[in-house]
């Protein structure tokens, strides 16, 4: 496989990528979605106690990190939009062995 130059349209791309503020805080998406705790530590790749620590009014209590809130805004971005999205975009982007929805 051989590498691929940036070009102006990569570059442009990446520069508005790196500028994008695609995110959701847990608060909102728990407001919007009927979700669990485990649920949303799912979506983010962390443990329950994380997302419980991120609800907490306390000195214990912990700021998601960006990733989080990223991955967050993406679930919500899925949830709303999955069947508006190509088929094929759909299958290049959210790669599975599992049967996704119709």
């Amino acid at each position: 496989m051989s590498l691929k130059n940036l070009g102006v349209r990569e570059q442009t791309l990446l520069n508005l990528y790196c500028q994008c503020q695609f995110e959701m805080s847990p608060a909102n998406f728990y407001a919007k979605w009927n979700v669990t705790h485990a649920q949303i530590a799912a979506i983010c790749g962390c443990s329950e106690s994380t997302v419980d620590r991120w609800f907490q009014r306390s000195r214990s209590s912990q700021l998601p990190e960006a990733i989080h809130l990223r991955q967050l805004a993406e679930m919500d971005f899925l949830w709303e939009n999955y069947e508006q999205i190509p088929t094929e975009l759909r299958q290049q982007v959210c790669r599975s062995d599992r049967r996704q929805p119709s």
